[in-house]
């Protein structure tokens, strides 16, 4: 009886222990704020983490970049806006002209 009970906590324990490793649910966005004081939410945009959704200043416009190789951290990219991650924080700019729109981006 005790083996079963102790069988069946471990069953739920392992199982918690799943449920707890996946990353957040795709409507719950990440705020970070940069150096420059630019809003950036994002998420990723697939269980795989080889896309993000990123927005700015908080606006209703979704940009979908996907991961591209990168020397160090991760680097997202769709031609137009492009978002480096290492560690726990970030850059963000347009591609195109190098524009920055802010760096030291971090959690708030």
């Amino acid at each position: 009886m005790i083996a079963i009970r102790l069988a069946g906590f471990a069953a739920i324990t392992l199982l918690l222990t799943a449920c707890n490793s996946q990353p957040a649910a795709p409507d719950q966005w990440n705020r970070w704020v940069c150096d420059s004081q630019a809003e950036v939410l994002w998420r990723f945009a697939n269980g795989s983490f080889d896309q993000v959704d990123v927005r700015l200043g908080g606006g209703d416009i979704v940009h979908r970049l996907t991961q591209e190789p990168a020397a160090s951290g991760a680097f997202y990219s769709d031609g137009r806006l492009s978002f480096h991650t290492k560690g726990e924080e970030g850059l963000v700019y347009w591609t195109a002209n190098d524009d920055l729109i802010g760096r030291g981006c971090k959690a708030q």
